[in-house]
């Protein structure tokens, strides 16, 4: 299968969407080696410096791994860009039941697995997004984006808090989205403004070591944006 492009990197691109087409059809199962950057470069009739690019964006896309002296190993057969591609086209209640399932599970965690930092982190997050206030939960206009950072980084060190690699990874590249929906969701006033009561409470559980305390507090808080939405919705 010969592979034509204008340009080298337009030509690497070429081969990582060749690659990962053979990865996500199956073609080769997690845990399989696959061929080498000689047999790929043949297969492909490209040079082997252009596969071996081509692996290095897979294999920070967390679809291959190298082992040095082994090979490199597929770690996924899913492209992790396409997830989130998905995530980013979804819209702000679907956000929002994503956010109430990840959220919860980690503050349970953050209950039993929290320390010291990860309090202080929380703490930090919220002061700087009340500095922000000219009424509560409504900052100005002009500052919503750093606003919304702030909340993204409470919620954050919720999820660091539970010391959860794979969790913390998730939100990692979900968080991208709950920023988005929530400077959104900040410029509508039909949506409840943000209390930071309810975040507080969600730290003061996580802090006193009770684990369902923490998850009710976090379904708590995400709960009255999620109703407001889905009354906007049935409105319509």
């Amino acid at each position: 299968m010969a592979l034509q492009a204008a340009g080298r990197q337009s030509l690497v691109d070429t081969v990582v969407e060749a690659l990962r087409a053979q990865l996500t059809a199956g073609e080769w199962k997690v845990g399989d080696r696959i061929p080498t950057e000689h047999a790929l470069a043949e297969q492909l009739q490209v040079g082997r410096n252009t596969v071996r690019e081509a692996v290095r964006v897979l294999v920070h896309a967390g679809m291959l791994r190298s082992r040095q002296g082994e090979g490199t190993f597929v770690v996924s057969t899913a492209d992790p860009g396409a997830i989130m591609r998905g995530i980013q086209r979804a819209g702000i209640r679907d956000v929002l039941e994503l956010r109430i399932a990840l959220e919860a599970e980690a503050a349970r965690l953050a209950a039993v697995r929290h320390e010291p930092a990860d309090l202080a982190r929380m703490r930090a997050a919220l002061d700087a997004q009340a500095a922000l206030e000219v009424a509560e939960g409504r900052p100005a206009c002009d500052s919503l984006e750093l606003y919304a950072d702030h909340d993204i980084a409470f919620h954050k060190a919720v999820v660091e808090a539970a010391h959860n690699t794979a969790l913390t990874a998730t939100y990692g590249w979900f968080s991208s989205s709950v920023r988005e929906a929530l400077v959104t969701a900040l410029d509508d006033h039909e949506i409840p403004k943000i209390v930071h009561g309810d975040h507080h409470a969600v730290m003061e559980a996580i802090a006193s070591g009770d684990p369902e305390a923490a998850e009710r507090a976090t379904r708590a808080l995400l709960d009255k944006p999620k109703q407001a939405v889905e009354a906007l919705l049935a409105a319509r």
